[in-house]
């Protein structure tokens, strides 16, 4: 069995490092500065399961930047294009999607296309239909950054967005090269699985968006957030879980997949939907404006990324505040190790935590640890409740 992975980010590089265990995989990208370091066994994305498998696992794993090499003799393409959303089409730009099958096309007549990229409901049936096929297939992916490869070792649940003979090959490959066992497999229908994952992700969003509510309305009213939080999520109902108030919902996935769930809802009656999107800006403006009213005149910005083991820090929900504060007048400074410049985006970066410190009249953290212990009565408290 001979399989391509077509896009090394993080959904694509971990599916390639975990099915290289036990199948023969050719994975491929445009970028060649990427296909590079994993020749040599490097990650170029911030994973540590991913950085040891590359680094120390013996993985039937080809890299390549050549169409032909890498999908001529495929039987299974794993399609892992990013599918940004576009604020004036309303819908995920999905051209990097249909670049690589149209070139899968022109070389292999017979492999089954796996799409991983996060798609609209009812894509799969219209690019079957666009291509004059019947062998694409949608597999959503519930995936962390930073953690990717771990939560392919030990999924929560693989669906297929078809129940034949070769969507049960699919999800028994997927299953073989975890370590978890007892997976839960579902396989629905192509448009369920589309919607499947939409609905999951807007969910997260929306129990984020809940309990950063909740802490707004205690900031104001000077309550007590953390204790709240506690005796709300000892209801077993409820949890313990996913539970900390932050700037917002961001990164890569929740931003865009409840933008794209709330255009599918269009001609359908919502309320909750569209509150789940709107409610993020309100957060951010609450935030922006809490801190505009302490009359700041330098505002440091501790940590762009908002994960723990991660470089990546698309969309997250700071960048939104850092601008509104900006346009106010207000300087910002930002500590971000991992970035080694000067500014970013016409804003300064202080690498020194000392020197950061010392220049901030307020610390928004982005990522609560023990680096900023020492200046705690500096720091707008909220951060005290924030999730890596």
């Amino acid at each position: 069995m001979k399989i391509t992975v077509a896009g090394l980010g993080y959904v694509g590089l971990s599916l390639a490092c975990l099915l290289a265990q036990k199948y023969e995989v050719t994975a491929i990208d445009i970028v060649p500065e990427k296909i590079k370091l994993i020749k040599n066994k490097k990650s170029p994305i911030k994973d540590q399961e991913i950085e040891d498998f590359l680094a120390h696992k013996e993985l039937q794993l080809t890299p390549t930047c050549i169409g032909k090499e890498a999908y001529q003799d495929a039987d299974y393409v794993i399609v892992a294009a990013p599918t940004n959303y576009d604020d004036e089409s309303h819908q995920f730009d999905t051209s990097a999607v249909e670049s690589v099958i149209t070139e899968i096309m022109k070389y292999n007549d017979y492999a089954t296309i796996i799409i991983k990229s996060t798609i609209p409901v009812g894509y799969t049936k219209s690019i079957n239909e666009r291509f004059h096929t019947d062998r694409i297939i949608f597999s959503p992916e519930f995936l962390r950054e930073g953690k990717a490869l771990y939560d392919n070792l030990y999924p929560s649940r693989i669906i297929v967005g078809e129940n034949s003979s070769r969507a049960h090959v699919f999800a028994s490959m997927l299953k073989e090269c975890a370590m978890k066992q007892d997976i839960p497999l579902l396989f629905t229908n192509p448009t369920e699985a589309e919607a499947i994952k939409l609905f999951a992700n807007t969910y997260l969003a929306l129990r984020v968006a809940y309990f950063n509510e909740l802490d707004t309305y205690c900031e104001i009213k000077n309550l007590n957030t953390k204790q709240i939080i506690e005796g709300v999520c000892l209801d077993p109902r409820i949890g313990m879980h996913y539970n900390n108030p932050s700037f917002g919902y961001g990164g890569y996935c929740l931003p865009k997949d409840t933008k794209q769930l709330k255009a599918n809802y269009e001609g359908v009656p919502n309320d909750i939907i569209k509150a789940i999107v709107d409610s993020n800006m309100t957060r951010k403006k609450h935030i922006a404006q809490m801190i505009l009213d302490k009359h700041p005149h330098t505002v440091g910005i501790y940590r762009l990324t908002m994960k723990a083991n991660s470089d990546n820090f698309r969309a997250s929900a700071i960048l939104d505040v850092m601008n509104m504060i900006k346009k106010q007048g207000v300087e910002i400074i930002i500590y971000e190790p991992t970035l080694n410049q000067d500014s970013y985006e016409d804003m300064k970066l202080v690498n020194d935590l000392e020197a950061f410190k010392t220049q901030s009249d307020i610390i928004l953290a982005n990522r609560y640890t023990h680096e900023i212990d020492e200046v705690i009565e500096k720091v707008y408290t909220r951060d005290l409740y924030f999730r890596d």
